[in-house]
């Protein structure tokens, strides 16, 4: 089986601190707008080199999305950045219709997202925004999961005409992705091959995907690890055929158990192929005040509870099989 290993641990802020960072240099059409976290999201490289192109907003998300919005009539690309709570809950209506009603080419980056913000709790920590962000029309919707793949969607989203909602965290998270892997937009990233149980994931939960991986295969238990850092457009296809393969998934993702990537695979797998599945993420409740690691255990994000559900599926499926 191949191994990924940690050569480092850094936040995925950092990755998008840099990806932006080098979009200054290689597009002077790129702008950057921010709510006061110039700092938090790593965006003050960007500010010191070019502040022509930089813009703070204060705290005012909505009237940053605005902005964004005209900056982006004028040909400009903008990325706006705050908190993933301030950049979809706070402002939900504006880019509902100052962005993807009128398809504008407005990258919302957003940091901080899912239970691992940590101590600021729960009115910080947001677990809908995936849902809120993939059912608004014409957006995209990335994922990513370690430093150099959040600076990969960076550039990639740069180039991509049309809204775009990326997602990223605040803890230093281990780094994996090698600096020359391909990384597309829409396309899903198999990671492991495997032939009993498919595990789906992204952004924090892939590194513990793969550790579940290990755990399974020393059990001989072959698990197929797809990073799908793409929710929306998703790669149905990746998915299909790789539950036609192994014949059971499981889900594993920082998010509301309701309106992220285990329903959005539910979905395809109900309407082309049903299999046993599984969905590792929060159980419709709001986090609270704590470590990210104390927070990740208490909720059941680990790669314990992925190995369990791993085991559900292929019991559900080795009892179908009679």
């Amino acid at each position: 089986m191949k191994k990924y290993i940690a050569y480092s641990k850094n936040d995925t802020r950092s990755g998008f601190g840099a990806g932006l960072l080098e979009l200054g240099e290689k597009n002077p059409q790129v702008v950057a707008l921010c709510a006061d976290l110039t700092g938090s999201l790593k965006m003050d490289g960007f500010q010191k080199l070019y502040p022509s192109r930089f813009f703070q907003s204060g705290i005012a998300e909505a009237n940053m999305i605005g902005v964004a919005a005209g900056m982006a009539n004028a040909g400009l690309i903008p990325f706006a950045g705050t908190f993933a709570n301030f950049a979809t809950g706070r402002v939900y209506d504006q880019i509902r219709q100052s962005v993807c009603y009128s398809g504008k080419n407005v990258k919302i980056a957003a940091s901080h997202a899912g239970l691992t913000l940590g101590e600021d709790g729960a009115t910080h920590q947001i677990l809908e925004d995936i849902g809120l962000m993939r059912m608004l029309p014409s957006m995209t919707v990335v994922v990513p999961c370690d430093y150099e793949q959040t600076r990969q969607a960076t550039l990639a989203l740069a180039l991509l005409v049309g809204p775009a909602y990326l997602r990223f965290g605040r803890p230093k998270v281990e780094c994996f992705i090698p600096t020359d892997e391909p990384f597309e937009l829409g396309k899903a990233q198999i990671l492991l091959d495997g032939t009993d149980v498919t595990i789906l994931t992204c952004g924090h939960l892939v590194w513990k995907s793969l550790k579940a991986a290990e755990v399974l295969q020393d059990a001989g238990i072959s698990a197929e690890v797809i990073n799908v850092h793409t929710i929306k457009p998703l790669d149905e296809s990746a998915i299909l055929k790789s539950a036609i393969k192994t014949g059971a998934v499981v889900t594993a993702e920082e998010h509301n158990i309701f309106g992220g990537l285990g329903d959005l695979v539910a979905g395809v797998l109900g309407r082309n192929y049903p299999v046993p599945m599984e969905m590792v993420a929060v159980k419709d409740t709001f986090g609270e005040s704590g470590t990210p690691e104390e927070l990740m255990e208490k909720y059941g994000l680990t790669t314990e509870n992925i190995v369990k559900s791993a085991y559900s599926v292929l019991n559900r499926k080795n009892k179908n099989s009679f």
